[in-house]
């Protein structure tokens, strides 16, 4: 078992979805701005791979990509900040999420051992779908836990194989689109949560779209996690160095909001 469950638990426990937060490697100090995610209130980070053509992704997290790369990020980097970022946060999940061309290099299996060896707790790959994840069982032999995505076109004839071997949580895309540009209407997100929660015993997280206290909160009634992304990548971009500062105090208002949502409908 990886600190994933144990974090949806502890979350669970306390009677609030668990705020996951995702950040592009590579963008800014990214090291400083792990910790101010920690210290603001994060309870399971997300850790971009930057690639140069992110499908599933708006234009904030493209210009991240773009940033990281241009300064010359490269897989073993990356691997360097999770390693140093386990030792420091010993207890909080870390996953990395990316695309194919980033996880199967030089092979699956050296990608899956360098990431358990760094300390990484599970992976998502936004365009190996589940159909053809046989790449993906390095993974799991690993000790990675293999995070599914479900959309709103993911049917009743499609979700299982969805969810075969998928383990960590399951990842809601609330928008048929990309990251940071839109926002599903919160009673199609309600009616997703209880269907997806009827098919499986994994901690259920929506994200995309996300930005404000009160949509978290919105969320957060309903789903066991709530996925914040591309707003915190907008706050590197804007801050730069000095991010870390505005990032924490962000990740606060959203933790915040979570931990009152559901007692807010217990009052």
């Amino acid at each position: 078992m990886t600190r994933l469950s144990p974090a949806f638990a502890r979350a669970a426990a306390e009677h609030r979805a668990a705020l996951v937060t995702f950040v592009t490697a590579g963008d800014g100090p990214t090291s400083a701005i792990l910790d101010a995610l920690v210290e603001g209130g994060a309870d399971v980070i997300e850790l971009g791979l930057p690639f140069t053509d992110p499908m599933a992704d708006g234009p904030a997290i493209q210009r991240a990509n773009l940033r990281s790369l241009g300064a010359g990020t490269r897989t073993a980097d990356i691997l360097k900040i999770a390693a140093d970022f386990r030792q420091r946060h010993p207890d909080v999940p870390l996953v990395l999420m990316g695309y194919a061309n980033t996880m199967t290099r030089p092979d699956p299996c050296t990608f899956a051992g360098r990431a358990a060896e760094a300390g990484v707790d599970g992976l998502i790959c936004v365009d190996i779908p589940p159909e053809q994840a046989d790449e993906l069982q390095h993974c799991r032999a690993a000790g990675l836990d293999v995070i599914r995505l479900a959309t709103p076109t993911t049917d009743a004839a499609r979700l299982p194989a969805v969810l075969e071997g998928a383990s960590g949580f399951l990842y809601y895309v609330s928008v048929a689109g990309i990251t940071g540009l839109q926002q599903a209407a919160q009673a199609s997100i309600e009616d997703a949560v209880t269907r997806l929660k009827a098919a499986t015993d994994l901690p259920v997280a929506v994200g995309f779209g996300v930005r404000t206290p009160e949509q978290a909160a919105a969320i957060g009634r309903v789903a066991d996690g709530v996925v914040v992304g591309s707003a915190i990548v907008e706050l590197v971009e804007k801050h730069g160095p000095d991010a870390p500062q505005p990032v924490r105090a962000y990740i606060e208002s959203l933790a915040s909001a979570l931990a009152g949502a559901r007692k807010e409908i217990a009052a």
